[in-house]
């Protein structure tokens, strides 16, 4: 599958790693060259370094042929942008933003935008543990290895 990320903090890394583990191609853009360390020097894929609103970005980064696009910028509104050009603009039809606003993000679902809230997520993991006293085993939880520096 090829898969563009946007987004190169911890979670558009671990997540770009993971999924390159499993046999995806995954391509990375982030505004930063340096967040591209956090991939470490086993990651094939390749990187390039601009705004994921950017046009000329987004089709060397192989948004054309992408399966699967996911917005993992720092920004609510930066992340919505990607997934709605991604949609609109080249016909993506599998994106999603995470977003950290969860009334921002009901909204977005509602309208067909396809989010992920960390906010919600969170809440609902610390429910489960408020009411168990225990989290869930998540898939995968520690399926990224290395030295917690790697991803900082």
């Amino acid at each position: 599958m090829n898969i563009l990320i946007l987004g190169c903090g911890r979670v558009g890394a671990r997540l770009a790693i993971r999924l390159e583990r499993g046999g995806h191609n995954v391509s990375v853009v982030d505004e930063l060259r340096e967040a591209f360390t956090r991939l470490g020097g086993d990651f094939r894929g390749p990187t390039y370094q601009g705004s994921g609103m950017d046009s000329e970005i987004l089709k060397k980064a192989g948004i054309k042929t992408a399966d699967v696009v996911v917005a993992t910028t720092g920004g609510d509104n930066r992340n919505l942008m990607i997934v709605q050009i991604a949609k609109t603009k080249y016909g993506r039809e599998r994106v999603v933003a995470r977003l950290k606003d969860p009334v921002r993000a009901a909204r977005y679902r509602e309208m067909g935008i396809e989010t992920i809230c960390v906010t919600t997520i969170i809440e609902g993991l610390l429910e489960v543990w408020a009411l168990k006293g225990e989290f869930p085993e998540l898939p995968g939880e520690a399926s990224v290895s290395g030295d917690a520096s790697d991803l900082m």
